[in-house]
């Protein structure tokens, strides 16, 4: 499965890749959370070169949000982004109604989730 991810984000992103914002540092190559900080701290620091200026900053943490995409808003993104709808399409179907199975000793567990959004 992780060879299959590999391969449909390496499509993904070699068709989305330049449409995204430039202070856009999470999953791209060689830019990481660390960029971030230093030119945050840069507008920071510059900002507050100027008299009778202040700064606030509010960090949010976004560990989880990826298991709580909603699938069909997901695919709606990606199509107005130029992703072709056959990919659009086979992604949707990818991430509905997916049954996993849980092994405990020899007993096996299939849930089936059904998304409807």
């Amino acid at each position: 499965m992780k060879t299959l991810e590999r391969l449909v984000l390496q499509f993904l992103k070699s068709i989305i890749d330049p449409l995204l914002d430039q202070f856009q540092f999470a999953y791209r190559n060689n830019k990481s959370v660390d960029d971030a900080v230093a030119l945050g701290l840069f507008y920071v620091l510059q900002h507050l070169d100027s008299l009778n200026t202040y700064v606030r900053i509010l960090f949010v943490g976004f560990s989880y949000v990826f298991n709580t995409i909603i699938p069909s808003k997901l695919v709606d993104k990606i199509q107005g982004l130029g992703v072709p709808q056959s990919a659009c399409l086979w992604i949707l179907d990818f991430l509905l109604n997916r049954p996993q199975v849980i092994k405990i000793g020899d007993m096996q567990l299939i849930i089936i989730s059904y998304v409807i959004y």
